[in-house]
């Protein structure tokens, strides 16, 4: 982090830095702040779009977008739009992907503990590929598919990789919750076991090492692994799940999707996998990240003996990943963006919990103080769908913007919102 300004590269494709404020999407955020109010979930259509398009066109059809990085019915039908199928994990993900008009031959369900009702309607709708996690899946999978009632699988394996990033984003490694191990011997017995179920193809292996990375070395062990694992196999896909990291703060850089998916084609030649294995990938992060701006308001502005505290109207509950994983962010002044930012704060919530920081050591201009709107970039993934109602705090709204409008997308909640599930009496 520096104090001087924000550096752009951070901030939508569309967001446009003057003196006097920041515009995305041809939209004025403090405008935005006005009409929506704050804490604010902002998103530049035409950054997701940009990112939608170019993951379709780096991999091949059926490549998804990881929709646990952010999900809602607007944002699952932009995906579908720009040629992704979605992925979910749970039945709720895909009960708002299906309401959302998304048909259900576009969609890939995933999760390492699937409930049989969850496997059921998988199976009832015809989803475009069920991703097999476990053997006791595999004997649900057993009761419900027949010649009549077929299903499309990938089977997840865990090919014994270590990605090099956050203990709680590995998922490669042989200790795991995730998939079969193809060290053990699990995998090749889950392939036999699902290719003796009349009325269900096995098309190929997923594999997923981890989230945040930004060196290709991991996915190019991953690929050798599989492409030895799966040489006799006759599959006709590979799915390398997703994990391409993004820069959060000053310094930071990252791979493109269309970098990532060439290293990946690469690493499947090398490994002598067959020229037509369509290959497939689960883009999350890498589409949204960089799309989203969370809009705050100042209140208490507190200097203690060793720093000065800033808090602002959100927090951990709608921006847990600094409290889970030390995730770096960094700020602006929505008013002053183009000023350098020579005053450093802890920014924190409002949150009863001394953990609720949102970012450690925050520059901002020094006339930043209680009232004014701060910004921090890079918070269009993880932010709203790991959002909570801790200490009861409504979620933020979300907006699109686009060629100068906006469109809210998911309204605040209220707190009349967060009572509708008691029970009287």
């Amino acid at each position: 982090m520096s104090n001087g300004p924000i550096e752009e590269s951070l901030l939508p494709d569309t967001a446009d830095l003057r003196a006097d404020g920041v515009s995305v999407g041809g939209v004025d955020l403090r405008q935005l702040a006005s009409t929506f109010g704050t804490p604010l979930f902002v998103y530049d259509e035409a950054t997701l779009r940009a990112r939608c398009r170019e993951a379709a066109s780096s991999f091949d059809d059926g490549v998804a977008f990881a929709s646990k990085s952010f999900l809602c019915g607007a944002m699952a039908r932009l995906a579908l739009d720009e040629g992704l199928c979605v992925d979910v994990a749970t039945g709720g993900e895909l009960d708002i992907v299906l309401r959302s008009g998304v048909p259900a031959s576009r969609v890939i369900m995933h999760g390492n503990n699937k409930s049989a009702d969850e496997v059921t309607r998988a199976i009832e709708v015809g989803v475009h590929r069920l991703v097999v996690d476990n053997f006791e899946e595999i004997e649900r999978l057993g009761a419900l598919v027949d010649a009549q009632h077929p299903a499309n699988v990938l089977v997840r394996v865990t090919p014994g990789v270590e990605a090099h990033t956050h203990e709680y984003v590995r998922t490669g490694q042989e200790d795991s919750k995730f998939g079969f191990s193809v060290a053990t011997g699990d995998a090749r017995e889950a392939i036999t076991q699902l290719r003796a179920i009349a009325g269900l193809t096995v098309h190929g292996v997923h594999a997923h090492i981890g989230s945040q990375i930004f060196e290709f070395d991991g996915f190019r062990e991953s690929i050798a692994v599989l492409g030895e694992f799966t040489r006799h196999d006759d599959f006709d896909e590979l799915c390398v799940g997703g994990g391409l990291g993004v820069a959060y703060v000053e310094g930071e850089s990252a791979p493109s999707i269309r970098e990532w998916a060439d290293a990946i084609r690469i690493s499947v030649r090398a490994a002598g996998l067959p020229g037509g294995l369509r290959l497939l990938a689960e883009p999350g992060r890498a589409i949204v990240a960089q799309a989203g701006v969370t809009i705050y308001t100042v209140g208490v502005v507190k200097p203690v003996t060793q720093r000065t505290y800033m808090a602002v109207d959100g927090g951990m509950s709608d921006n847990p990943r600094p409290v889970l994983y030390g995730s770096g962010y960094e700020a602006f002044d929505v008013d002053r963006p183009l000023e350098a930012r020579p005053q450093e704060v802890r920014l924190v919530g409002k949150h009863c919990e001394s953990g609720d920081v949102l970012i450690d050591e925050a520059y901002l201009p020094r006339e930043t103080n209680s009232g004014s709107l701060v910004a921090t970039p890079v918070t269009g993934a993880y932010g709203y769908s790991m959002a909570s109602n801790y200490n009861r705090v409504p979620r933020p709204a979300v907006v699109f913007v686009r060629d100068g409008a906006a469109r809210e997308v998911l309204r605040r909640e209220t707190f009349d919102d967060l009572a509708r599930l008691e029970v009287s009496g």
